[in-house]
């Protein structure tokens, strides 16, 4: 990846991090109305702020300044989707779901504060993202409308025609027959739609007209459904110890996924042409997409 990529990307995830702290404080202990209890602050923050690379809400932000935004104006709600991504995680981590015992390099929230905290910082986690993005929308009144589409996109491709979809069925589909039309529905919700929602909240965001908000969804669409591909190979030949959580789990758990399906040199080809159509998508943009190219560059690589 060039120097310019590296700094923007590092410039981007600083200022998340930092919006994430300032929106999750730590709190002393207070029973106070209109304060986070402070355990459930302590276990929001633990999974919130536990690393990781930031890939939806830089999308975000990286798309609004492409289009010609305000970063700034965009940051919340870069922020505030990372919280929605969060909350899937921990409860995809729980003994109902993956049950899982590691998350980036760490135990999994469950693991630390119990099964019913552990829901409750997601739940947490959900619901003040859509408080900062509503809140976030009123300090810009003039852009209200802008506001309410990209929240909306938002909430729909994490919702229940959404992420929630995808999880729903890839959670009852474990150790059935192979199904790629069902495969292609897990992949397109479960993972496509919340690297989806973070471009086309930006298009919103940005007053994108209706060709550049297609060549977005194109794009995530495409980038997602490799992500997954490449995040099933790497759960076959992946270092546990890069990746931070324990390999083998799909095969185990009877997961529906292309290596298991098609085979991995299959999946490795599958992968390689929807990273491709996702570049091409781009064509659209010109040069003012070089970090969503090298981002696909960076994404299409990646060993954890």
């Amino acid at each position: 990846m060039s120097e310019r990529y590296t700094q923007a990307y590092d410039v981007y995830k600083q200022k998340i991090e930092q919006a994430m702290r300032n929106m999750i404080p730590e709190r002393p202990e207070t029973f106070q109305n209109g304060h986070v209890p402070a355990l459930l602050a302590e276990a929001m923050r633990y999974s919130l702020l536990a690393g990781g690379k930031r890939i939806r809400p830089v999308l975000l932000l990286a798309t609004v300044e492409m289009l010609g935004g305000s970063a700034e104006e965009a940051l919340r709600m870069a922020a505030a989707l990372e919280m929605i991504h969060t909350y899937s995680l921990i409860h995809d981590d729980l003994p109902g779901m993956d049950d899982d015992d590691l998350r980036r390099g760490r135990p999994t929230n469950h693991k630390v504060y119990g099964v019913g905290q552990a829901i409750l910082a997601g739940d947490g986690l959900l619901n003040m993202a859509y408080e900062w993005m509503t809140d976030n929308a009123l300090r810009y009144p003039d852009h209200a409308v802008r506001h309410l589409r990209a929240i909306h996109e938002i909430a729909v491709r994490a919702g229940v025609t959404g992420m929630i979809a995808g999880q729903c069925i890839d959670l009852v589909s474990e150790n059935m027959e192979p199904d790629f039309e069902r495969l292609r529905y897990i992949d397109w919700h479960k993972t496509a739609d919340l690297l989806t929602a973070p471009l086309l909240a930006a298009g919103y965001l940005c007053g994108a007209d209706d060709e550049q908000m297609k060549a977005l969804e194109t794009f995530g669409q495409n980038i997602g459904i490799a992500f997954q591909i490449d995040d099933d190979l790497l759960d076959i030949e992946g270092d546990a110890a890069l990746l931070g959580k324990a390999t083998g789990m799909d095969a185990k758990m009877g997961k529906m996924t292309w290596p298991s399906m098609a085979g991995v040199e299959e999946a490795r080809k599958e992968s390689k042409e929807l990273w491709d159509r996702a570049r091409e998508a781009l064509s659209l943009f010109g040069e003012d997409a070089w970090f969503l190219r090298e981002f696909a560059d960076s994404l299409s690589r990646r060993k954890y």
